[in-house]
């Protein structure tokens, strides 16, 4: 695993270049919308030099602090958790209206600084009205968009147990694909390749998959409409971007009513300020009738708790052996690393772009949108087509199809 050999501003500058040029792709004249966190500064100022070298227009950045929604949870009613203040809302709006691109920086600076207060009041304290418009506009492909990753010492204590910020750096250059001399044509050779898997998958018209190991009998349902995605997307007016860097999935939604069996999370789960440990949930004409974890179930409960269908499923994703984060052999207790290391499955709201017709029926929507990881070498994945053939698609996390 090579490293850049960047440090300081210089390797900033490169993060920020690749987030901008090949994740969300910034055009000319555009508005960008940087979303971060206080300890993500550094790097959300780089990225605002970087989009206006790309000919941003105008870059706001939108900071939060876990700090006061830690004040929130503990002190405020409970009608105020999952309230949204009019004007978040509209400036969301106007992010849409505008068709801006948007930057997420992820990476919590403090895992667990949630894990004293009710899990449920966790679970539930999301500004709903929020996350419905963030949802309409993903599903519209109004704006090109990306998340990246922050090292910062407390994500790297919670991975390695001392705040060695140098290693979670080569970590997530490596992840990213910014320790190649050419990042760029990297990215192009990735998108082909993931992309030729999705094109695959569709000629074979799935019909459903089952996924089977320890703790682990589930069959997902696909709709007939169901397409497969690769690494890359492009919005309603054309412009293509990556949405998740890294990212090593196939994915599709599913038949939310079509889900039947029983699945174990094969990796912890960051949520909310809290770690899900040992989640196992059963499944019964697609909801999620039994939840049950050795921590943190009391969190995943308060999420389902939020709308009718929050239960459901919205995602279905598949990631093999090849994944460089699978490679580096770590938990990085953060779900955009995470759910890239292996098959993964969201409920929640699905992704209108994987459906021929989008938000048609069978398509779940809800305000939740949380994947978790359900694969590994120990589970197999088969694909049953519309004839009812079975095929082979994972097997000790080797893809069976190239």
């Amino acid at each position: 695993m090579a490293a850049t050999g960047l440090t300081g501003a210089a390797r900033l500058a490169r993060y920020a270049e690749l987030a901008v040029r090949v994740g969300a792709n910034v055009q000319p004249g555009q508005l960008v919308d940087v979303v971060a966190r206080v300890e993500h500064a550094a790097v959300a100022r780089a990225v605002t030099r970087a989009a206006y070298q790309a000919g941003a227009r105008y870059v706001d950045v939108y900071y939060s602090d876990q700090h006061l929604r830690h004040a929130l949870i503990e002190h405020a009613a409970d009608d105020v958790l999952s309230w949204t203040p009019p004007w978040v809302l509209e400036r969301a709006v106007e992010v849409g209206d505008e068709n801006a691109a948007v930057i997420a920086l992820t990476g919590d600076a403090e895992p667990e600084l949630l894990a004293d207060l009710p899990g449920e009041r966790v679970g539930k304290a999301r500004m709903l009205a929020l996350a419905q418009e963030n949802n309409r506009q993903i599903n519209e492909q109004l704006n090109n968009w990306t998340v990246v990753g922050v090292p910062n010492e407390g994500w790297a204590k919670q991975m390695f147990g001392t705040p060695d910020l140098d290693r979670l750096w080569e970590l997530v250059e490596f992840c990213v694909r910014l320790d190649e001399d050419d990042p760029v044509a990297a990215w192009r050779e990735h998108v082909k390749r993931i992309g030729g898997r999705a094109l695959a998958l569709n000629e074979m018209r799935v019909d459903s998959l089952r996924f089977t190991g320890p703790g682990t009998d589930l069959t997902i349902g696909l709709l007939p409409e169901s397409r497969w995605q690769g690494v890359e997307s492009v919005t309603a007016q054309g412009i293509p971007y990556v949405a998740n860097m890294p990212t090593e999935e196939v994915f599709t939604t599913p038949d939310f009513r079509r889900t039947q069996g029983v699945v174990r999370s094969t990796r912890p789960l960051a949520l909310y300020g809290q770690i899900v440990k040992g989640l196992e949930v059963r499944f019964d004409a697609g909801r999620m009738v039994e939840v049950t974890a050795a921590e943190g179930e009391d969190v995943v409960r308060g999420q389902l708790a939020t709308d009718a269908h929050a239960a459901f499923l919205g995602e279905v994703a598949l990631v093999d052996g090849t994944s460089r984060i699978g490679k580096t052999g770590v938990t990085f207790f953060d779900t955009l690393f995470d759910e890239n290391a292996t098959c993964h499955i969201a409920y929640g709201s699905a992704y209108a772009e994987a459906v021929e017709g989008g938000l048609i029926e069978g398509v779940n929507v809800s305000t939740v949108h949380t994947d978790f990881m359900i694969g590994g070498p120990e589970v197999a994945v088969d694909a049953v087509t519309s004839s009812g053939t079975v095929v082979p698609l994972l097997r000790e996390d080797v893809w069976q199809l190239d």
